[in-house]
């Protein structure tokens, strides 16, 4: 714990909290993937520093390089659930200021843990339509943006290097790594894992005990799962198709089960990917025909925790079973059709959206999987609610 932070004096946001944009471009020098060494600038100014400074700290990740703070952030600002959840994770709700789009947060699971209340009425969504204006930063004034700055750019084409610079000295720094999935073109530097990215995310926030604690509970779900996964030849094929796809005219997005955060439960699961051999890239459109051809055992729609209702699931489900294509794949005959998981998932998230797995694929391990309408059941549960919600509120006691 920790290795990724150090105390400094003075910081570098202190400075330009009085020296105005004339650092700004330092700060995010590693946008493009190459950081700055910091050292000299902080030795240079050191004999400037008065002991309200001594307590300040530093945080290490690309494409940022190092991230100075004067104190632990008070407010913030995410992109969608990965790093959203983080923060909650880490007790940090009533900061929270701004989201890309609030409405993606998996608000069943913060209401499936007991006496934790989190909600989303007063966060402003960062985007409208899937554009946005650097004026929002601006406005939400946040201490830091738990987001990485090149995905900026790669969602809006007017959005530069000079921007991420120009915000992060005039307003808070930006903080995070696109953890989603590896392999993306415009992403050449270092790839970090969700508890990785928590870590750096937690000594941000002086909330390293915090984050101890759910990476133990993290680690005591994956040894159940270990223990009791049944052997290779026994498990399900379960096939990764997109809640969006469409449903109606046969027109299917399916996926191989990827190295990254948007199936990290799929592989601590050691899920048998059906399309895996089938996929030469990271994702697929098909029709019935070759679903068909291919016939998983199960299949799982990504994204049907976050992108639809229960109703809306369940109207997908009966355009697949009326279909004389569909209605013959065997996991429509066999009913088992699940809602899948979001991609964009925190600590919280990664630890339902891993039960719910493991439930559907192997339920005469870990139990039937009866909807996520009922994820506040302590039984047969891989991790205890009462534990998680007692760390979010800050009872770290064993």
């Amino acid at each position: 714990m920790n290795d990724n932070k150090t105390r400094i004096v003075p910081t570098r946001r202190d400075y330009m909290k009085y020296g105005g944009a004339v650092i700004g471009g330092g700060l995010l020098a590693g946008c493009t993937g190459d950081s700055d060494d910091t050292s000299s600038e902080a030795t240079s100014t050191s004999e400037e520093s008065t002991a309200s400074e001594d307590t300040s700290s530093s945080v290490t990740m690309e494409p940022m390089g190092a991230v100075e703070f004067e104190e632990a952030p008070e407010t913030w600002s995410a992109f969608l659930s990965t790093y959203g959840d983080m923060g909650i994770a880490l007790g940090k709700a009533d900061g929270l200021r701004g989201l890309w789009d609030p409405e993606t947060m998996p608000t069943a699971f913060y209401d499936a843990l007991p006496g934790v209340d989190v909600s989303f009425e007063d966060v402003t969504p960062i985007a409208v339509d899937g554009e946005f204006d650097k004026e929002i930063f601006y406005e939400l004034d946040c201490d830091v943006h738990l987001i990485d700055p090149n995905w900026l750019g790669v969602l809006n084409d007017d959005w530069s290097d000079d921007d991420a610079e120009e915000v992060a000295a005039n307003v808070g720094p930006f903080l995070g790594n696109y953890s989603r999935r590896r392999g993306d073109e415009w992403h050449d530097y270092r790839y970090y894992s969700l508890y990785e990215a928590f870590e750096i995310v937690a000594d941000a926030f002086d909330e390293g005990d915090r984050y101890e604690a759910i990476a133990s509970v993290h680690e005591d779900a994956q040894q159940a799962i270990d223990e009791s996964l049944p052997p290779t030849e026994e498990r399900p094929t379960v096939g990764l198709v997109s809640v969006n796809s469409d449903f109606e005219n046969g027109s299917f997005y399916v996926y191989p089960v990827q190295e990254g955060n948007n199936h990290k439960q799929y592989r601590d699961l050691e899920m048998r990917g059906a399309f895996d051999d089938h996929l030469e890239k990271s994702w697929g459109e098909w029709d019935y025909e070759q679903l068909l051809e291919v016939d998983p055992d199960a299949i799982v729609f990504q994204y049907g925790f976050t992108h639809v209702s229960g109703e809306e699931f369940e109207s997908r489900l009966e355009t697949m079973r009326e279909d004389p294509i569909g209605s013959q794949l065997s996991a429509v005959q066999n009913d088992r059709l699940y809602r899948g998981g979001g991609s964009y998932q925190g600590p919280i998230g990664n630890l339902f959206q891993t039960e719910a797995a493991a439930r559907q694929f192997y339920p005469g391990e870990f139990g039937e999987w009866s909807g996520i309408e009922t994820l506040a059941d302590e039984s047969l549960t891989l991790f205890d609610r009462q534990r998680v919600a007692d760390i979010i509120n800050g009872d770290l006691s064993p």
